[in-house]
């Protein structure tokens, strides 16, 4: 049957085949998006034969096929080129789009690049600061330590001078505190001495005037009257102790009148005179008779004496305070007190009473105030020696401010 068709192929058929090899390249390019023409072929090479007809009618059907053949294969051309065209379009669509992506991609990586670029310089400029900021820092901090490790050689010859010093700025300030805040000269002195001792091993010509203002000071405080407070506390407790063993006086009775006593004349003219002055005196021991003028006090209820011994251990309390508080008019005046009541209430005539009056009149006369110097002088100097020797050697090992 094959031969049977290839014998039957009329002019027309070749050439549309020939057309369709021609037209492959192009409906290739076109990524085969057009319908083959084989179908067509096929078509037509696949219609039943027709019958065996009369010879007399063969000419006729050749003219009817070669024109639906050159139809088929002017629509195959139309289609194709139709086809091609939409193909070729669809092409440079795709090339100007893929040319936009590429500019576009070439933009980026510019940009990119140039960021790059920027970020990279930024950083490498930080990095540089940053290393001559830590470079700066480390200079410093060598010249810090070769400053201290001078300091310290330095010092190292003057510690012993520097220590003695400091510590007579110590004893000064401390006798300061003796003499103002419990106005002990005694101790205040000997402090004051001790810190000469301290400046003289030192062996400075330059710390002459702390000497001469130190022994100003010395000169000063020895010449403060001093009171021996201790001693007198001692004494007004020993008073205090003694107020319960004190005899009270009977009665209390006013001065009487003075009474002119008369005496026995030796001339021999005046023996009437002297008679009556005999019998007058003779009769006086039987009857005596004396005026006073006053009320007489009477004795005291034991109740009584407790208050009045209460009341005299008061007086002495207040004068012992006022002796470390050095209140002068108030010590006088409690011991002037405590006096008069212990001569008013109790037995004059008893021994122990007049003791204690005698002592508090003694203890009375005391002087508990004295006049201590309102500053010294070998204070101030000494401290600012210090300041000037201690402190400045400090000064060199830093004093340069840190880059930030």
């Amino acid at each position: 049957m094959t031969d049977k068709k290839t014998n039957n192929e009329t002019p027309a058929d070749k050439q549309q085949s020939a057309a369709n090899n021609t037209n492959k390249q192009g409906r290739a390019s076109a990524k085969a998006q057009a319908p083959k023409p084989a179908p067509a072929k096929q078509a037509n090479a696949e219609q039943p034969e027709p019958a065996a007809a009369a010879p007399a009618n063969q000419p006729t059907e050749k003219q009817g096929g070669s024109k639906t053949g050159a139809v088929a294969i002017a629509l195959v051309i139309a289609l194709g080129a139709g086809l091609y065209y939409h193909g070729h379009q669809q092409t440079q669509t795709q090339n100007s789009q893929m040319a936009a992506l590429q500019q576009e991609i070439s933009q980026l990586q510019s940009q990119l690049q140039s960021s790059l670029k920027a970020s990279q310089q930024e950083t490498l400029s930080q990095v540089n600061s940053s290393l001559q900021r830590t470079e700066t820092s480390l200079d410093q901090q060598e010249k810090s330590i070769t400053g201290l490790q001078m300091a310290l050689a330095e010092m190292k010859g003057r510690r012993p001078n520097d220590w003695l010093l400091a510590e007579a700025d110590y004893l000064v300030k401390m006798a300061g505190r003796k003499l103002w805040l419990e106005h002990d000269t005694v101790s205040a002195t000997i402090l004051l001495e001790s810190a000469d001792h301290r400046i003289a091993e030192l062996n400075d010509p330059s710390l002459t005037p702390i000497r001469q203002a130190m022994h100003t000071d010395i000169t000063a405080l020895k010449a403060v009257a001093r009171v021996d407070r201790d001693g007198l506390v001692l004494r007004l407790t020993s008073l205090q102790q003694e107020i319960g063993k004190l005899p009270l006086a009977n009665a209390v009775l006013p001065e009487a009148e003075a009474v002119e006593t008369t005496e026995v004349s030796a001339s021999i003219d005046d023996w009437k005179q002297n008679l009556m002055t005999s019998l007058k005196n003779f009769s006086d021991h039987f009857i005596t008779y004396r005026k006073r003028d006053g009320s007489v006090i009477p004795l005291l209820t034991p109740k009584q004496d407790f208050y009045l011994q209460e009341n005299i251990k008061s007086k002495l309390e207040t004068a012992i305070k006022s002796v470390y508080r050095e209140q002068g008019e108030l010590y006088t005046t409690s011991l002037a007190m405590a006096k008069d009541w212990a001569e008013q209430f109790y037995d004059m005539e008893d021994p122990a009473v007049q003791s204690f009056i005698s002592t508090l009149e003694a203890l009375g006369q005391e002087n508990i105030e004295a006049d201590y110097p309102s500053k010294l002088q070998s204070q101030a100097l000494i401290t600012d020696t210090i300041s000037e020797r201690l402190r400045q050697q400090v000064k060199p090992l830093s004093t340069e401010e840190n880059p930030a």
